[in-house]
C-alpha cells in the first residue's frame, strides 16, 4: 500500500511545481501601504492593477470611519455562533432586506463567505435525481459546488447557446427518467476574461425547457446595470433570475456575500445551507460596514461613474494601440499576448521593477499553452495618469517581447529565483 503522501512528493501539481521559481514575487506577493491605485511592491511603489475594489471603497475615509466604529462598539468577535443558534441580529435582518430590495427580490440571506456559500447553495439547490447544466468556464467555486452534487452534471461550452440548448435536451430527457429538475449555472461576469455571462438568451430557453437559473454576479455586482444590480439588471433580465448570488468581495470591498431570490426559496435554503448552518455568523464590524458600502453604492452613482470612466479609457487606450483585449464586457481587463511561461516571468519581472506596473499573470494550465494573460481590475481610485503610464508601458513590453529580449532574459530570470 502507498503512503498517502507519495504523491505529494512527487508531484505538486501544475502551478505548485514552479513554486520555487515564482513564490513571493509572481505567487503569493506582498503589496504594502494603504489599498489604494499605487502601492508598494519590494519597497518600490507601483501602479495596482490586481486589487478588486471596483468602487474604491476600500480605503474611503467614509467606510474606515464606519468600520472604526463599528470595531469600537462590537469588537470583532460578536455575534457568536451560527446564525440559527445564537447569531442572528436585527441588523443581519435589516441588510438582507436592503440587499433583496436593490437587487429587485423578494428576500435575501447573508452568507459568511463568498466561495463556500454558493457551493453550499448549489449543494442544497440539488438533490440526487436532480441535473445540472453549467458553463464550463465556470468559477472554481462553482466546479466545487458541482462535485458535491451525487446527481448527473453537463457542461456547455462557454457562453455557447447552442451548446446549452443540446446540454438542455440531454438533461431533459435524463430528468424525465430520473423524476428530477435541472439547474442551470452561468456567471453574470466572467472574471478572467471579463465577458458577461449570455442571460438574456438563457433566460429565454426557458420558453422550450423547465430549468431554473442560478447566477453567480461577483462581478457585476455594484458595476453593471443603471442601478449597479449587476448584470442581470443590465441585460434586463434580473426578474428571470431565479437565485441570484453576489458576493461582498469585489465592489464592497469586504467579506461576505448574499443570496437572493424568491421569499420561499430563500427561506428553504437558510435552513438548507450547511455551510451558514453549522458556521459562525457574519461578524457585526462587517455587517454594519456592509450596510454602509451598499448605502454609498445607492446615493453615490459618482463612484461607478469614476470607474468607468477608468475602464474606458484603458481598454480603449489598448485597443487603440493594437493590442488584443479579447471581447471582454466589464471592467475586467485582459490583455492576451504570446509567449512561454518563462517569458511572462521576465515580462512580469520587467513590468514592476522597470515600469512601476503591478498586474496579474495568468499562464497554463489556466490558461492555453503559448499565451500569457495579463489581467487589470480597474478602479475609481485609479487616474487618467495611471492609465497613460500604464500603456506606455504595454507598448514598451510588447516590442521587448517581440524582439525576443524576454526569451533571451528567461533563463536569467529562472536562475535568479534559485534555478
Amino acid at each position: 500500500m502507498k503512503d498517502l503522501f507519495e504523491k505529494i512528493y512527487k508531484d505538486k501539481g501544475p502551478l505548485g511545481k514552479w513554486a520555487s521559481q515564482a513564490e513571493g514575487y509572481f505567487v503569493f506577493p506582498k503589496l504594502e501601504g494603504q489599498i489604494s491605485n499605487r502601492m508598494k511592491f519590494q519597497g518600490k511603489e507601483v501602479i495596482t492593477w490586481s486589487i478588486n475594489d471596483y468602487l474604491g471603497l476600500a480605503n474611503h475615509t467614509e467606510v474606515r470611519k464606519v468600520d472604526a466604529e463599528a470595531a469600537k462598539e462590537y469588537g470583532s468577535a460578536y455575534p457568536m455562533g451560527a446564525r440559527m443558534m445564537s447569531g442572528h441580529t436585527d441588523l443581519h435582518e435589516k441588510l438582507q432586506k436592503e440587499l433583496a430590495a436593490f437587487v429587485n427580490k423578494e428576500a435575501a440571506y447573508l452568507l459568511n463567505f463568498g466561495y463556500q456559500g454558493i457551493m453550499s447553495t448549489i449543494d442544497a439547490l440539488v438533490g440526487k435525481d436532480d441535473i445540472i447544466v453549467y458553463d464550463v468556464d465556470a468559477h472554481a467555486c462553482i466546479i466545487d459546488g458541482v462535485r458535491l452534487h451525487m446527481g448527473k452534471r453537463f457542461t456547455y461550452k462557454h457562453n455557447d447557446v447552442e451548446s446549452l440548448e443540446k446540454n438542455l435536451e440531454r438533461a431533459t430527457k435524463m430528468a424525465e427518467q430520473t423524476g428530477g429538475g435541472i439547474l442551470v449555472i452561468s456567471e453574470g461576469v466572467f472574471g478572467m476574461r471579463g465577458e458577461q455571462g449570455r442571460l438574456k438568451e438563457i433566460v429565454a430557453l426557458k420558453k422550450k425547457f423547465n430549468f431554473r437559473f442560478l447566477v453567480d454576479d461577483a462581478h457585476g455586482f455594484g458595476t453593471l446595470g443603471k442601478t449597479g444590480a449587476g448584470a442581470g439588471e443590465e441585460q434586463g433580465v434580473q426578474d428571470d433570475i431565479d437565485v441570484y448570488f453576489a458576493t461582498f468581495a469585489k465592489s464592497m470591498a469586504s467579506t461576505g456575500a448574499f443570496i437572493a431570490g424568491d421569499q420561499e426559496i430563500i427561506d428553504y435554503l437558510k435552513y438548507n445551507l450547511r455551510s451558514q448552518m453549522f458556521a459562525k455568523s457574519l461578524q457585526m464590524v462587517l455587517t454594519v460596514g456592509a450596510l454602509k458600502r451598499l448605502e454609498m453604492l445607492k446615493t453615490m452613482p459618482e463612484l461607478k461613474e469614476n470607474l468607468w470612466k477608468i475602464v474606458n479609457a484603458l481598454q480603449s487606450g489598448l485597443k487603440s494601440r493594437g493590442f488584443d483585449i479579447g471581447t471582454t464586457q466589464s471592467c475586467v481587463t485582459p490583455v492576451y499576448l504570446k509567449g512561454s511561461i518563462p517569458e511572462a516571468m521576465a515580462l512580469v519581472r520587467d513590468l514592476r521593477e522597470n515600469y512601476g506596473i503591478f498586474c496579474s499573470i495568468v499562464v497554463y494550465p489556466v490558461i492555453p499553452k503559448g499565451l500569457i494573460l495579463l489581467r487589470m481590475i480597474p478602479t475609481a481610485t485609479h487616474t487618467l495618469e495611471d492609465v497613460e503610464q500604464t500603456l506606455d508601458a504595454f507598448d514598451a513590453i510588447r516590442e521587448r517581447l517581440d524582439n525576443g529580449t524576454y526569451k533571451r532574459l528567461s533563463a536569467a530570470v529562472m536562475a535568479s529565483m534559485g534555478e
